[in-house]
């Protein structure tokens, strides 16, 4: 189930040696961005986590994501977030932020940040406000992709992003040598299985949204980029471990037990739900970044039904 192997061309430069060259697939936790209440970022505790992480057969890292707050930081606390984990992965796992950005020269430039913090590639993410027509939004990652060099994930999320790349767009990008991957959470079965069919190979796909990641799997996907598997790494493993080796009984089986874990994020938010499930297993992630709002012993309480409900 491993993606597709190719070259990256790109700047050369003295930069040390990177995770580059390995194809991505697998379980991909998003990580929680643990802010003290003075703004300062707990590195602490981001290695804590990725450690343990690791230790659990995890098969990358991915910082910056929704899980991570990225809107709530800051440009330095988001390099900062992204040097943590590089310092915690020790290149055991490829350590693959996001990158989230309006124009074309921000989102080159806060590449180039978190590659000099020794990231191995990013997933990125096309943010609009006004209207984009479909060449503005292809150019977009066009440029930025031949600016960079770097592998790179595109991440298609229609809900929160205002904007969708189509299947034509994504089968044209995908000719682009270092845009290797797709983040599809459209949970559109249909679509993912025309973008593999008309890439051939070109661009791997990944699960994003927790209800498909076993279809996505079965239709050919490497891997799942998954919030649930900062507190469930062992399950989300599991479950990527019995799609590779065609045990889909009892994968779709785990998949079912781990459901009740996402409905309780729809209902409080991916974040809170995460650090407060991270607070109970001992990780001090803190609170949600403000102005969002620590959950109540209510939802915490359910939190903590859910998990030992998808760990038994």
């Amino acid at each position: 189930m491993a993606g597709p192997a190719r070259q990256v061309g790109g700047p050369a430069g003295n930069e040390r040696p990177r995770m580059s060259s390995r194809p991505w697939h697998g379980i991909f936790p998003y990580l929680v961005s643990p802010v003290d209440p003075d703004g300062r970022v707990r590195a602490d505790v981001l290695a804590r986590l990725a450690e343990h992480l690791i230790s659990r057969g995890v098969h990358g890292l991915s910082p910056l994501g929704s899980t991570g707050e990225f809107p709530y930081l800051t440009a330095p606390q988001r390099v900062e977030v992204v040097r943590a984990v590089v310092e915690a992965a020790r290149g055991r796992v490829p350590v693959v932020p996001g990158v989230a950005a309006y124009s074309t020269h921000d989102a080159i430039e806060q590449i180039r940040r978190v590659l000099d913090a020794g990231a191995d590639g990013v997933i990125l993410i096309l943010q609009t406000y006004f209207p984009l027509p479909r060449e503005g939004a292809t150019s977009f990652f066009e440029t930025v992709a031949g600016a960079v060099g770097c592998p790179i994930c595109i991440y298609t999320n229609p809900r929160l992003l205002g904007f969708d790349l189509t299947p034509d767009q994504i089968v044209a990008l995908s000719e682009i040598p270092n845009i290797r991957y797709v983040k599809d959470a459209s949970g559109e079965t249909g679509r993912l299985l025309t973008i593999l069919n008309r890439t051939e190979g070109r661009i791997a796909v990944f699960s994003a949204s927790a209800h498909v990641p076993l279809l996505v799997f079965r239709l050919g996907g490497v891997g799942w980029m998954a919030g649930p598997a900062c507190l469930l790494p062992d399950a989300c493993v599991r479950l990527y471990d019995l799609a590779r080796t065609g045990r889909w009984e009892d994968a779709d089986r785990l998949q079912r037990r781990l459901w009740p874990v996402n409905e309780v994020f729809q209902r409080h938010g991916l974040a809170a739900c995460v650090k407060a499930g991270l607070r109970l297993q001992g990780f001090e992630a803190g609170d949600p970044i403000p102005p969002q709002r620590p959950l109540g012993p209510a939802a915490v309480d359910e939190i903590r039904e859910a998990l030992a409900g998808a760990s038994g």
